[in-house]
């Protein structure tokens, strides 16, 4: 059974940093992994995605200051998250494809099979 586990979400003053992990169990490892976030009221967005290789794609809105990287060894993919700021909260997921993705639905959240349940990041004085 293949099981994503976001960690690392927390409530930070503005210009603050966290990283986010994702912990994958039950699958080798998948081509492709993203991190999206949903904030209250708003659609699910893509924020950044790595393949295998380390190839990333990055959302406009965390461009140079959020990275994404993954541990195949460890099964494991990071979200760091720096200079945050209060529109930055939401609610972070891990996401995972076992396949190749179109470079143009890399931030897409139906090309991504597996989810896992989210981690919250709160970014206010």
């Amino acid at each position: 059974q293949v099981q994503l586990v976001e960690s690392g979400g927390d409530s930070v003053q503005p210009g603050g940093s966290l990283r986010l992990s994702c912990a994958v169990s039950g699958y080798y490892s998948f081509y492709y992994m993203a991190w999206f976030r949903q904030a209250p009221d708003k659609e699910r967005e893509g924020v950044a995605a790595i393949d295998r290789d380390g190839t990333t794609s990055c959302a406009d809105s965390v461009k140079g200051r959020f990275t994404i990287s993954r541990d195949n060894a460890r099964r494991t993919l990071f979200l760091q998250m720096n200079s945050l700021k209060p529109e930055d909260t939401a609610m972070y997921y891990c996401a995972a494809a076992p396949s190749r993705v179109l470079s143009s639905r890399r931030l897409i959240a139906n090309a991504y099979l597996y989810w896992g349940q989210g981690t919250q990041v709160t970014v206010s004085l």
